[in-house]
């Protein structure tokens, strides 16, 4: 057990977003890393409280600290985007969880998926990371109202983008002792864009030989993905192919309640889970609370604590492996205290 302790930055979110905290928390302080919590608020619940639903102050409380544990937050359209002001000027974007990984410049979304014994059934053997450029693509926001019959919208992709999640990826590959990427792209259709990011990422294939290197069509991915999960190991893609993705891959091991998540910069990052902020379910006491405490074994990856990561997720599988313990999502009836208590108990007994 390490003696370090850390400062991070926690986004408590919406929704959900302040149950998922309680427990993840709760998980990692009996995991024995220790953690000093600073509060960001954004969203829904920092505009009731700030005034803004990005504030200032929460985006330097992130900087300062560099890397956060963020709850999902409501994701609802806000009449002309989000803008952000401070001393820099004045920025534009589409959506708040769009300004927080632009405001932060990560570019690399990593989203693991693994499946689980006694929960995903036929996917229980899956086990890929899908690396996610999320600086570009579509989801930049350039669109334009042509007439009221026609919208369009840009497609952003450029070299140094593609090179640098490319270099990601298979960086990660090399670093975590997986064998393969697979670079998932519509090339034959969108030459410019998708074709760009193509053939960037062949050239730093060059450089990873030891690594083997497919490419496959987004289409033919999902198909693949479906038919025979382990056929994939490390899965590169623009911006739109990997939310769309990830989210199918999450649905095949069990739930999105699985699904944990890292947005990672040059400066910073932020862990988080990959669903949304559900408040229909929110204060109900029965929201999987798996997919956040992931993504903290994530943080505590980058942290280069190691041995506490494995024991969490360890942890999570054995609760997992019990069916008294699947939260309604997994189509059982226990609770997200029952869920996280388990996982905390096998914490101890070192399971």
């Amino acid at each position: 057990m390490s003696n370090t302790s850390y400062d991070i930055a926690i986004i408590r979110g919406d929704g959900i977003g302040p149950e998922l905290c309680e427990s993840t928390v709760k998980v990692v302080e009996a995991c024995g890393v220790n953690i000093r919590w600073h509060d960001a608020p954004m969203g829904k619940a920092a505009t009731e409280s700030h005034g803004h639903c990005l504030p200032v102050e929460s985006l330097e409380t992130v900087r300062l600290h560099r890397y956060a544990l963020k709850a999902p937050l409501i994701a609802e359209k806000i009449s002309g985007g989000v803008r952000v002001e401070d001393d820099q000027g004045s920025r534009h974007y589409p959506s708040v969880n769009n300004a927080v990984r632009r405001e932060l410049l990560t570019y690399a979304n990593v989203r693991p998926v693994v499946g689980f014994e006694g929960v995903s059934g036929k996917y229980r053997e899956m086990d890929l990371v899908i690396v996610r450029e999320v600086s570009e693509g579509i989801y930049i926001g350039m669109e334009e109202e042509r007439d009221k019959d026609t919208g369009w919208t840009i497609k952003q992709t450029t070299r140094s983008g593609s090179e640098r999640i490319g270099r990601f990826a298979f960086d990660y590959a090399k670093r975590s002792g997986r064998k393969k990427v697979t670079a998932c792209h519509k090339a034959n259709v969108l030459h410019k864009t998708d074709g760009l990011f193509l053939s960037t990422v062949r050239d730093i294939n060059c450089e990873f030989l030891a690594i083997d290197f497919e490419d496959l069509m987004i289409d033919a991915a999902c198909y693949h993905l479906i038919k025979n999960p382990v056929s994939f190991d490390v899965a590169v893609m623009p911006n739109q192919y990997g939310d769309i993705f990830s989210d199918v891959a999450a649905g095949l091991v069990g739930s999105m309640g699985l699904a944990p998540g890292a947005n990672i910069g040059d400066d910073y990052a932020f862990f988080e889970a990959s669903h949304g902020a559900a408040p229909d379910i929110a204060g109900k006491g029965i929201v999987n609370p798996v997919s956040l405490i992931l993504s903290a074994a994530l943080l505590m990856e980058h942290l280069e604590e190691n041995d506490a990561a494995l024991r969490v997720r360890r942890a999570v599988s054995a609760a997992l492996g019990q069916q008294r313990f699947h939260t309604p999502d997994l189509g059982g009836r226990a609770t997200t205290s029952e869920l996280t208590d388990a996982i905390c108990i096998n914490l101890e007994d070192g399971k």
